[in-house]
């Protein structure tokens, strides 16, 4: 089948969505599916275009067997709402009038967080007769509340009015988490058309392997008990709880047992990297994003994961894909998201859970790790027993069978 799918994150970006879009598209493209991609320049999370590309009207290429085809849209750094919004904005006319250019498909799928892609999605739809599907990865604008970047408003208010009105003209609404789909059946959306497929890991890329030496040397890491974070430096995720944390491990007279290392970059990474240094944690390392094919050699660094978001309702409906990775790669995690997510992490006993924005509490559940070896190998046991029930072309399956009925309905 024709697949049309529109998203303002994808590859070369490395962020969570990028990578379950380029992932799910890939199998759908093995399995004998034409897809499209209709996407921007990659800049996300700086705001730079990345080196071999260029902020045009129209670019195309094909990677993995997808057509990827590339708009202009007002570029700015993930941070200050007004500039993100006309980013966000400016990629729906951008997107309609690429999606008019291409053959008709047999199914348009948009995906969020931000819904001006879904707009952009919902437009082609009616253009090309075709049904429209809502990817649903974030409550949004909801979210922008939880974060507090902005507050209720005769904005977040016409911004809810367009959410409903999107639900409501989806002919599928695809969660990816139950808790999402309960959210939007409180708000008086149809159960029966909500599915729930869940992030998951790309098990031929996230995988045990040994610490990577090169990697090990570069930042001193040699005999560390390494403590990572991996992903977006943004507001929701409260990442000075970890600094907070790695100050008391210091304060406690163990800290150089211990290592922090953050990789990724948003809207609060150079707060945060300023923060470190006024603080003098020596403990702690600040790496920028790297490309998604050395993502994997940076995790095997680390000998726990840490999850962290704000301490929030809305974020207890939210399951992080990188809790997926670490199953992957055998790491362990130290949790600190409530909710659903959580609910995995103990149910299947790969990692400690703890109180979000709670330096103490994720302290406490590092030492044990670091001092109880035996239990920190059986959580690893348990990753790698997990991993296999998350594995995403298992999700890209149960999307595909969901476009099919759709598309063929």
């Amino acid at each position: 089948m024709r697949i049309l799918f529109l998203t303002d994150n994808f590859p070369p970006e490395v962020n969570a969505p990028a990578g379950r879009t380029w992932e799910h598209c890939r199998e759908w493209v093995k399995a004998g599916h034409q897809v499209t991609v209709i996407t921007c320049a990659p800049n996300f999370p700086q705001g730079k275009v990345y080196s071999g590309y260029r902020n045009r009207l129209r670019q195309c290429e094909t990677m993995d067997g997808i057509r990827v085809i590339r708009v202009w849209t007002f570029i700015t750094a993930n941070e200050g709402f007004l500039k993100r919004t006309l980013d966000y904005a400016s990629f729906l006319p951008a997107a309609f009038v690429a999606a008019l250019l291409e053959q008709t498909p047999e199914v348009v799928v948009g995906t969020s967080p931000q819904f001006f892609t879904v707009c952009a999605a919902w437009l082609a739809s009616r253009a090309k007769r075709a049904p429209f599907v809502f990817e649903l990865r974030d409550i949004w604008p909801e979210s922008i509340k939880a974060v507090g970047a902005m507050k209720d408003s005769v904005v977040i208010r016409w911004l809810e009015r367009i959410e409903r009105f999107l639900y409501r003209k989806a002919a599928r609404i695809v969660s990816v988490t139950e808790s999402y789909k309960d959210i939007l059946a409180r708000k008086g959306v149809d159960p029966a058309k909500i599915e729930v497929v869940t992030n998951g890991v790309d098990l031929t890329r996230f995988r045990p392997r040994e610490k990577d030496p090169e990697l090990v040397a570069r930042y001193g890491l040699e005999g560390k008990f390494v403590a990572g974070y991996v992903g977006t430096h943004g507001l929701a995720h409260g990442l000075e709880t970890l600094l907070a944390a790695a100050d008391r491990v210091r304060r406690d007279g163990r800290g150089e047992s211990f290592r922090f290392v953050l990789l990724g970059n948003g809207a609060r990474k150079q707060a945060l990297c300023e923060q470190a240094a006024r603080m003098n944690l020596n403990n702690v390392i600040f790496i920028d994003s790297v490309p998604k094919d050395q993502v994997p050699r940076y995790w095997s660094l680390l000998d726990v994961s840490i999850i962290h978001l704000k301490r929030s309702q809305l974020f207890t409906a939210v399951i992080p894909s990188k809790l997926f990775e670490g199953m992957g790669m055998g790491i362990p995690v130290l949790h600190g998201v409530m909710g659903e997510s959580a609910d995995i992490v103990e149910r299947e006993r790969v990692g400690l859970v703890f109180e979000p924005e709670n330096a103490r509490d994720l302290c406490e559940k590092l030492l044990r790790l670091e001092q109880d070896r035996e239990f920190h190998g059986e959580l690893k046991g348990n990753c790698l027993a997990a991993a296999p029930r998350y594995e995403r072309t298992r999700m890209a399956a149960d999307l595909i069978k969901i476009l099919e009925e759709i598309g063929h309905g």
